[in-house]
């Protein structure tokens, strides 16, 4: 997810006007908690009673739970005084934006660790967000200057110039089963990952790494999949996924076949969100939605 540089003054603004935006809802938030109460005996007793109470850690004074995030201000400050910005656009940026400000704070996985890393995790300020990255020596740059991300490094086994290979194998029964991914016996399913990858109940899942604009680059063929296992395989609810540059032939057809035409919500530039629902909550589900219109 590292990127080329573009024009950042459509993105400086949003990121500004959302991260305003989080800190007056807290600010609103404590004051309407700390507002005063109309004086009778049993308010007198719970005052009190409150009063010997401690307060919680993690919020010892007004001041420190109205403060802004330490994570939030690192962010604000990047975006203004960097020209480095996302490779995403305003336009396909919203698409994601618009899912997480109805789910945030949630849980939220991404493919990549990149300049765009401190934005997502401000838009899911009080959820995780957790990136997954293949390139080491990257993670420590970028963790070394926003510590708080989260971020583990993985190895892919897979090459660019070997998807059409991956394709077929795909077609298969064996990857048609909606399992856990460490004990698919699919070829596409990423396995050896982090515990936290596999048992995380996912709301949000964005594909934009690992690398895939050359033969030899891991592609994302098994990201794509693996995403689409993990929505399917939660006990219920539905997985949001987005995949970035549906431009280049492998991110169209491995998320057309293996995220489902069916469920897909809307395509916005070279980014795609599906939407997919748990298959373990109703029994019998087809791997994709059956298309009515070939029915006929």
């Amino acid at each position: 997810m590292r990127t080329k540089s573009q024009s950042s003054v459509n993105l400086k603004v949003i990121f500004t006007c959302c991260s305003i935006l989080i800190f007056l809802v807290i600010f609103f938030a404590r004051s309407n908690i700390s507002s005063s109460k109309p004086i009778s005996k049993t308010n007198l007793s719970q005052e009190k009673e409150e009063q010997n109470q401690p307060k919680p850690e993690e919020c010892p004074t007004t001041k420190q739970c109205t403060k802004m995030p330490v994570s939030l201000s690192d962010a604000l400050v990047h975006y203004a005084t960097s020209n480095v910005t996302p490779q995403q656009t305003f336009d396909e940026i919203s698409v994601s934006k618009r899912v997480l400000d109805k789910k945030s704070p949630c849980n939220f996985l991404v493919f990549g660790l990149g300049h765009d890393s401190p934005m997502w995790a401000s838009l899911n300020y009080g959820g995780r967000t957790l990136f997954i990255e293949e390139d080491k020596a990257w993670i420590e740059i970028v963790t070394k200057k926003f510590p708080n991300l989260e971020a583990y490094h993985v190895v892919y086994d897979t090459k660019v110039k070997h998807s059409d290979k991956l394709m077929e194998l795909g077609r298969s029964e064996e990857c048609r089963s909606v399992t856990d991914p460490r004990n698919s016996k699919c070829e596409l399913a990423l396995k050896d990952f982090p515990a936290d990858f596999y048992e995380t109940k996912w709301d949000l899942i964005m594909v934009d790494a690992p690398t895939g604009y050359h033969e030899e680059a891991p592609g994302r063929m098994s990201a794509i999949y693996t995403a689409g296992l993990l929505a399917r395989n939660r006990e219920d609810g539905e997985t949001d996924v987005f995949v970035h540059d549906v431009n280049r032939p492998v991110e169209d057809e491995f998320s057309a076949t293996f995220l489902c035409k069916g469920y897909m919500r809307e395509q916005n530039g070279r980014l795609r969100h599906f939407t997919i629902p748990s298959h373990r909550a109703r029994a019998g589900r087809p791997f994709c939605p059956v298309d009515v219109n070939r029915r006929r």
